[in-house]
C-alpha cells in the first residue's frame, strides 16, 4: 500500500500508512516469536493450531494486530488504508489499477484470516507447548504495551497528520467493492484450507 500510494503521488498518505504499518506489524512479529518460541522454537505453521487455550494473551495481540492489518475499522491499520484507497478510487486512475488494488487487499485479508485460523483455531499437532511464555514479562510487557500503542496510534497519527479533514465522494459501488473482494478472498481461503485437509 505504501508503494502503491507513493505511485499515485499521494506521499503524505504512504508516510501515514508506513507510521501505523509499523506499529502493528511490529506486533505481529512480537507474538509471532512468542508463539515460536512457545511451541518448541518450530516455525511451521502446519504444526500450529488451538493454541488460543495455551496463549490467550498472545491471541487476543495477534488477532488485533492482524484486524488491523486487514483494515478494520477504529484499529490503526484503518485509518491509513482507508484513505489510501477511498483516495485511489475518487481520483478514478483506471479500472486495472483499482482491481490490482482491490485484489492485493484481498490478498492480505486471506494470508491474514490464514494465519489467524491455522494457529488458533483446529487441533494442536505440534510438540508440548510452553504456555510459561505469558508469565514471563520480558515478553509479554512489549506486547501489552504495542497493542494499546497501536489501538489508539491511528486517530491520534491523522489527527496530527491532517488537520484537516478529508472529504470524499465515491459511487455506491466502489464503496461495496472491497467488501466483495474480501468476502470472495475469506471464501477462498476456507475452500483452500477444506481442500488441504
Amino acid at each position: 500500500m505504501m508503494m502503491f500510494s507513493i505511485s499515485l503521488g499521494l506521499f503524505e498518505l504512504a508516510f501515514f500508512h508506513l507510521l501505523t504499518h509499523a506499529l502493528f506489524k511490529a506486533l505481529l512479529f512480537l507474538c509471532a516469536g512468542i508463539l515460536i518460541h512457545g511451541v518448541g522454537n518450530t516455525q511451521d505453521i502446519r504444526s500450529f493450531g488451538g493454541l488460543s487455550l495455551n496463549f490467550p494473551l498472545v491471541t487476543v495481540c495477534m488477532n488485533l494486530a492482524n484486524l488491523s492489518l486487514c483494515g478494520v475499522p477504529f484499529l490503526a491499520g484503518f485509518y491509513s488504508k482507508d484513505l489510501i484507497v477511498e483516495l485511489a478510487c475518487q481520483y478514478s486512475w483506471g479500472v486495472f489499477i483499482l482491481c490490482m488494488m482491490f485484489i492485493c487487499l484481498s490478498l492480505t485479508v486471506l494470508y491474514s484470516v490464514r494465519l489467524t485460523y491455522l494457529s488458533f483455531v483446529g487441533v494442536y499437532s505440534g510438540g508440548p507447548s510452553i504456555s510459561v511464555c505469558e508469565s514471563d514479562y520480558s515478553l509479554i510487557g512489549p506486547v501489552v504495551i504495542l497493542s494499546f500503542v497501536s489501538l489508539i496510534s491511528g486517530p491520534i497519527l491523522s489527527w496530527l497528520s491532517f488537520p484537516a479533514p478529508v472529504l470524499i465522494f465515491l459511487p455506491v459501488f466502489l464503496k461495496w467493492a472491497i467488501l466483495l473482494f474480501v468476502s470472495i478472498s475469506l471464501l477462498a481461503m476456507l475452500s483452500l484450507q477444506r481442500l488441504a485437509y
